[in-house]
């Protein structure tokens, strides 16, 4: 980056921070315009952009700041009262300032953007011009140029005398006299006692003669111009660098003629797109109270932090072996020490973990800096009376959250100010203040910060959304009669519904609270909306402090585990089957007063799963932005801090899965995108009400012995026949498979309800204490009676079968009645059939 690149930037940055606040300011002027500090709080922005975009060669933005800075000035000294016609003229030009100022960020120039309509204005007010007065078209150049010339002259700014004609010097000249007799006339009026001038102080004109006043004036010129030369001197120097040459000192931003009483604003926090503060909170040991900050590059600060993941994965796969240590050598004596040092570890990450997501931390105010000024602007535009009032902006979250969390709540306070606040005629009509009140919170609840907009207007009518969204085919009317009034609530989130009877700049498109929805679920957010019609709404939003390191409920399908962001759980539950209903193909379940859609993990990732035959089932209580939903899983593993992970060009994309995270045991789970889940789920055809009534036929009394099935599993056709005259006289259902793999699919294939199975030990391609090791895998088989029939009579074979899941072990040769009396036994074969 060469000089000049870094000037500019410092100047964006000091610019962007001056104008932070500027709204705000702007807005409690208009309630408070005799508030002299806030004024030349306001005043100093305007004229510290001004000289820094003037050293700069910004001349658009020169241009137009000057008439500003011009107009505060009157304000300062009196000769203006600032009325709301007043402000919407200074607010315009604020707003046209800032575009300058991303134009100049975003391409290093500030043209194309028309001021001059806004300059016009700005001097009609300073004139003392009605603002509904045809102004001449020629007042503004349309060039904007440097001006000679201004309308009050005052200590911040000096006209440049070298470049006037002796005519102009002379109008000067004697402009300044008259400026400088009227002060001393005001001086005299207010003290008696005349002082001695200095050099803080002009001299007494009226007390000179013609001879002194002469020499005064030869020597004021003599002294600017002499200053002109020395400027003009030094761009000379070094004609081809010229903005170079300046770099080594700080970016001058008040002229040298400022007044001491008038110091430039100190920076806050930077909001540049790429840059962050990181304060020094440790104490000074110099006893003193300034404090220290420094600017760090966003880059650096998410190389820290994706370096405090890989230490976190680290911790974790730290305490996972200490257990397995602890456990293989119970009693051993370095295991307190270990214990100690995986102790401090953890301590020591945990607490660097907190500091470096700090660094990343940005307070809210931030964000609610720009609602005072946009509900002045709506309070006008709809002809209410509405007052903001903001709580908790000190609340920090972490930097992303921050810039995505703006737009949603634009969207909420717009729609606030238009449909929730009545008009001052409908309020009193109705008993309430002619004003209204609209209060934006923000407060920590554990590891989340809630957002709260409160309005105290009519409230939302769960049965005119109902109609509403039944008029714009957003719904049905089926739908409508199930729908409870909080469920109705959500529906101003759809995409189009809108309750406006006219399109206006406010709202009527029927977009907006969708990109709400949209936005807070990207960040794993919720929204819960509560209203009551006559007294107003309360819309809260839940988000996560963080998006880099998470708490995650881990849950297990057959075999796979997935991690759930625990921000989006709302609940677990243990349910019996018997609790799970039908309505029009959808499982769904009670909970409290709530019906509740239910899915099971299995069918949206399409996990080759069988159906447990336990009467319970574990359901994970899922909610993002508006809506819940149930997800059915096989096991509860626990919650566990987790860092999410990309999954690489190759593997992203996958619907449903967020990224990938490494568990303390060194396994990769997948992330769950609860977003996309909840979309996914509308489509997915749930097999919760097959899996029940499997269970059921499963489980039900057999009417004939053919009920009862049996497979027998043997490489060997002599021993399967065998097998087979055995149990033929039973009556049941026989079929046969030739090796492991082959009754595996059979299994699979699920054509059967098997009650047991006969299997041999020695087999190609898969032999029997495999095939067992598998079947038991599934919960569907858990209680299927496995039968070893083989000639290995050891008893580590028998241990073997044993640990394998087996229940019986037959060893050849055996007598017929003996293999029927086994199998009769372990299907629980009924002798009346």
């Amino acid at each position: 980056m060469d000089e000049f690149q870094e000037i500019l930037q410092d100047f964006l940055v000091e610019s962007f921070e001056l104008i932070e606040q500027l709204d705000q300011d702007l807005v409690e002027l208009e309630s408070r315009p005799d508030d002299l500090d806030l004024l030349n709080r306001i005043f100093r922005v305007a004229h510290t952009i001004k000289g820094a975009s003037s050293f700069l060669n910004f001349d658009v933005l020169t241009h137009l700041t000057h008439h500003m800075e011009n107009l505060l000035n009157m304000a300062r000294h009196g000769d203006l009262v600032i009325d709301a016609d007043v402000m919407d003229v200074i607010l315009e030009s604020i707003d046209l300032m800032k575009a300058l100022l991303v134009r100049i960020r975003d391409s290093g120039e500030d043209s194309g953007l028309e001021v001059n309509p806004c300059v016009i204005r700005l001097d009609a007010v300073a004139n003392g011009t009605s603002l509904g007065e045809t102004v001449p078209a020629q007042a503004a150049p349309s060039t904007p140029t440097p001006e000679p010339k201004v309308a009050v002259a005052t200590s911040e700014e000096e006209p440049d005398y070298s470049g006037m004609s002796d005519e102009e010097v002379e109008a000067e000249i004697e402009r300044l006299i008259a400026v400088r007799q009227a002060e001393d006339a005001a001086k005299r009026a207010n003290s008696a006692k005349s002082t001695t001038p200095s050099a803080e102080e002009e001299p007494d004109y009226s007390g000179m003669s013609d001879e002194e006043v002469e020499a005064e004036i030869e020597r004021l010129i003599a002294v600017r111009q002499a200053e002109d030369a020395a400027k003009r001197s030094n761009k000379g120097q070094e004609p081809e660098a010229v903005k170079p040459s300046v770099a080594a000192a700080p970016v001058a931003v008040t002229p040298p003629a400022a007044p001491k009483s008038e110091p430039a604003p100190v920076a806050k926090a930077a909001p540049a797109p790429k840059k962050v503060e990181a304060k020094d909170d440790g104490e000074n040991r110099g006893g003193s109270a300034v404090e220290q900050t420094i600017r760090v590059d966003v880059k650096r600060l998410d190389h820290l932090m994706n370096l405090i993941g890989e230490l976190v994965l680290g911790k974790n796969r730290l305490i996972k072996i200490n257990d397995d240590v602890e456990e293989r050598y119970e009693g051993e004596a370095f295991l307190e020490e270990l214990n100690q040092v995986v102790s401090i570890v953890s301590l020591v990450t945990t607490d660097l973990q907190i500091a470096v997501m700090k660094t990343r931390m940005l307070p809210i105010g931030k964000v609610f800096n720009k609602f005072p000024r946009m509900i002045r602007d709506l309070s006008r535009e709809l002809n209410k009376k509405i007052e903001l009032e903001i709580t908790g902006e000190e609340t920090e979250l972490d930097k992303s959250i921050v810039e995505e969390i703006g737009d949603p709540l634009v969207h909420i306070i717009r729609n606030s100010c238009d449909h929730g606040i009545e008009t001052p005629e409908t309020r009193l009509a109705a008993g309430k203040e002619e004003g209204g009140t609209i209060q934006l919170k923000a407060y920590h609840e554990g590891n989340h910060i809630v957002i709260q907009i409160i309005d105290d207007g009519k409230g939302l009518d769960a049965d005119m959304l109902k109609s509403k969204s039944i008029e714009k085919n957003i719904i049905t009317e089926k739908e409508a009669d199930t729908m409870s009034e909080k469920e109705a609530f959500g529906l101003i989130f759809r995409p189009g519904f809108s309750t406006a009877a006219q399109v206006t700049s406010v709202s009527g498109r029927g977009v907006g609270m969708d990109v709400v929805k949209t936005n807070i679920e990207k960040l794993n957010g919720m929204i819960d909306i509560d209203s009551e019609v006559g007294k107003g709404t309360s819309m809260k939003l839940k988000i996560p402090l963080t998006l880099a390191i998470i708490q995650a409920l881990l849950v297990g399908v057959q075999e796979e585990y997935y991690a759930i962001p625990l921000a989006s759980v709302l609940e677990t539950v243990r349910i019996s089957k018997d609790e799970i209903y039908t309505v029009e193909s959808r499982s769904v379940m009670r909970l409290r007063d709530e019906v509740l859609s239910l899915v099971h993990i299995g069918d949206i990732f399409e996990v080759e799963r069988v159906f447990d035959n336990s009467e319970h089932a574990y359901v994970v209580v899922l909610g993002l932005a508006e809506s819940k939903i149930g997800l059915i899983v096989d096991s509860l593993v626990g919650q566990e801090e987790i860092v999410i992970k990309s999954l690489g060009e190759y593997l992203k994309g996958i619907e449903g899965i967020a990224g990938a995270t490494i568990r303390g045991d060194g396994g990769v789970t997948l992330i769950v995108d609860v977003a996309a889940l909840m979309q996914m789920a509308k489509s997915v055809k749930s097999t919760v009400g097959q899996e029940s009534a499997e269970a059921k036929s499963r489980g039900g009394a057999k009417n004939s012995a053919s009920d009862y099935c049996v497979m027998i599993v043997d490489d060997s056709k002599t021993d399967r026949t065998i097998m087979r005259k055995a149990l033929e006289p039973l009556g049941i259902t026989l079929v046969e498979a030739t090796d492991g793999v082959e009754a595996l699919n059979i299994l699979k294939q699920g054509d059967h309800n098997f009650d047991g199975m006969l299997v041999d030990i020695e087999m190609p391609r898969m032999d029997g204490y495999t095939l067992a090791a598998e079947i038991k895998k599934y919960n569907k088989y858990k209680n299927l009676a496995l039968i070893a029939v083989t000639s290995r009579t050891g008893k580590a074979d028998r241990m073997r079968g044993v640990e394998s899941g087996m229940v019986e072990y037959i060893t050849k040769p055996y007598s017929p009645e003996y293999l029927m009396n086994v199998v009769k036994r372990n299907i629980k074969f009924n002798e009346g059939l």
